[in-house]
């Protein structure tokens, strides 16, 4: 643990870390990143002050969402990225002999992308979450119709 850890803070040095978290957070890092620098408090701290400071924590939630947007960003730059897709294929005597798919490498981008956009659903499912319409309407958002057919026994 590090000397600053447990330390008790000034309202301006509050102030100060709360700042500078609100501009990494907005960058899409997350706040256990930022209380593993040296010289930062613990998460718990962070937390007890944003419980204490409502114009702080209002701040904190607005660079969340700002946050959010970064990393669905970072998934298209992911998606994007195909520098290490393939990978030159070299023969018995060590000479290329052509290309092959680096299939790992595959794997890991599209492991990276799906994490974070499930991430991204849990923390905000109204924005990023799966989209599930549950209304039914009938012709021009009128209520439904049902037509039931009754059948009659020929035989009775």
């Amino acid at each position: 643990m590090s000397a600053t850890k447990g330390k008790r803070r000034t309202k301006d040095e509050r102030k100060d870390i709360l700042a500078a978290l609100e501009v990494w957070i907005a960058e899409g890092k997350t706040l256990r990143e930022f209380t593993r620098q040296e010289g930062m408090p613990s998460w718990q701290s962070i937390y007890a002050w944003l419980d204490e400071d409502k114009e702080f924590s209002d701040r904190i939630a607005h660079a969340r969402e700002l946050g959010e947007e970064a990393i669905s960003q970072e998934c298209f730059a992911i998606a994007d990225d195909a520098s290490n897709d393939w990978m030159e294929r070299l023969g018995k005597d060590g000479q290329p002999v052509g290309w092959m798919l680096n299939g790992d490498h595959v794997q890991r981008s599209k492991l990276r992308i799906e994490t974070r956009l499930k991430l991204l659903a849990k923390w905000n499912p109204k924005k990023w979450g799966d989209k599930l319409d549950l209304n039914h309407a009938g012709e021009d958002g009128g209520p439904l119709e049902f037509l039931v057919k009754v059948e009659r026994d020929p035989g009775a």
